[in-house]
């Protein structure tokens, strides 16, 4: 079992920057990657930027040169820089880890609001 906690959201301009952050906890160990999505009201959740734990990163186009994902295995924890933001960034940020056995686990989420 894998326990994910996201912080760092809330209300920021277009134009500025965020970071979300994710600690994970348990059998970190059995992870294949990590990772975040989005979902705005009324879309799906969509894949945001990823990274394998041999440190392969992978965008959505849409935010390809903006957002970049690190992690830092010594504390368990994946990070989520998002600068130039646009009003369609507003959405709730997930994080998400995958094990070597393809199971998903999810964070509780995080809203980030871009206002114009």
């Amino acid at each position: 079992q894998v326990h994910l906690v996201e912080s760092g959201g809330g209300l920021v301009q277009a134009g500025g920057s965020l970071r979300l952050s994710c600690a994970a906890s348990g059998s970190i160990f059995n992870l294949n990657a990590m990772g975040w999505y989005r979902q705005a009201p009324g879309k799906q959740r969509d894949m945001v930027a990823r990274i394998t734990v041999g440190g392969t990163t992978n965008y959505a186009d849409s935010v390809k040169g903006r957002f970049t994902i690190s992690s830092d295995n010594a504390k368990n924890a994946v990070y989520l820089q998002m600068n130039s933001v646009k009003p369609e960034d507003t959405a709730v940020y997930y994080c998400h880890a995958i094990n070597r056995q393809a199971y998903n686990y999810w964070g509780q989420g995080t809203q980030v609001t871009v206002s114009s």
